[in-house]
């Protein structure tokens, strides 16, 4: 994209004279003033960043972000991945991908400067987010032509994000809240919801299946002691009345079936197998 620059004399100024918090950014050595952001805009620059910097592939992103990949150069997009380290100062270098949300009041001139300088110094995408008029992405990428995204249509940026991102979703809470849960959820090793509930299925019916595994080995445990107390008093010649046999099949102690089968060992008389302790 050629830019006639509003003067192409290379301006006083450096990146190294501005600190953070001042309204400015730099071009070609020129101070450019960036005024505070309206409301309308803010919400959809934390949406923004919010949608992309959750993407699985993404490891770094900004807000407000300085850059500043040459000294009389300073610029700051709303949104930046990529390229943003943990340390203060300005960035050297630019983003992989920036985003700008332009609104009311918006200076044409030097948002396309910016544009710019950002693709000439190796920002390989740039999104500028239209909120006046139709909602629209304007895209762009170095040596090409400008395109136009409508609401409905995928933003895709190959090699940064994983996912392509919907128009609506960089300026409409609910669809950002979408896209975002998508981008935690693929964080976590989950495609998407239903795969977090399929997963959840899943492990309910195998805890089931386990719990019914160790039921069943608990309750053939009961019974192979059951049976054994049974044949003991009956090789031993001791009475099973209904009382009785109603109390082993009832029992679900093993303890119980143990202290039983001992006392059939050497009882004269089937009732000293079941008397209570201390009788």
């Amino acid at each position: 994209m050629q830019v006639k620059r509003r003067t192409a004399e290379r301006g006083p100024f450096r990146a190294e004279h501005l600190r953070a918090g001042d309204p400015y950014e730099l071009s070609n050595g020129h101070p450019v003033y960036c005024a505070p952001t309206g409301g309308r805009a803010s919400g959809p620059n934390h949406l923004g960043s919010s949608v992309v910097g959750w993407d699985p592939a993404v490891k770094e992103v900004g807000v407000d972000t300085g850059y500043s990949p040459d000294p009389g150069t300073l610029l700051a997009p709303d949104v930046a991945v990529g390229n943003v380290p943990d340390r203060p100062g300005w960035v050297k270098g630019v983003p992989e991908l920036a985003i700008e949300y332009a609104d009311v009041g918006q200076d044409e001139a030097a948002l396309k400067e910016k544009i710019a300088d950002l693709l000439a110094a190796g920002t390989k995408l740039l999104w500028v987010v239209r909120l006046i008029g139709p909602r629209r992405v304007e895209v762009h990428e170095p040596h090409r032509k400008v395109r136009v995204a409508l609401p409905g249509e995928q933003l895709s940026a190959p090699g940064i994000l994983k996912n392509a991102v919907r128009v609506e979703a960089l300026y409409d809470r609910s669809e950002a809240e979408k896209s975002t849960l998508t981008n935690l959820l693929q964080r976590r090793g989950y495609e998407d919801l239903d795969a977090v509930l399929d997963a959840g299925r899943e492990e309910g019916r195998e805890e089931g299946r386990e719990e019914g595994r160790e039921a069943g080995r608990e309750e053939g445990i009961l019974e192979g002691k059951r049976d054994a107390l049974r044949r003991v008093l009956d090789r031993r010649g001791l009475r099973l009345t209904k009382a009785a046999a109603a109390k082993i099949s009832a029992c679900r102690s093993e303890r119980e079936l143990d202290r039983w089968l001992d006392r059939a060992l050497v009882a004269s008389a089937t009732a000293e197998v079941f008397r209570r302790a201390g009788r």
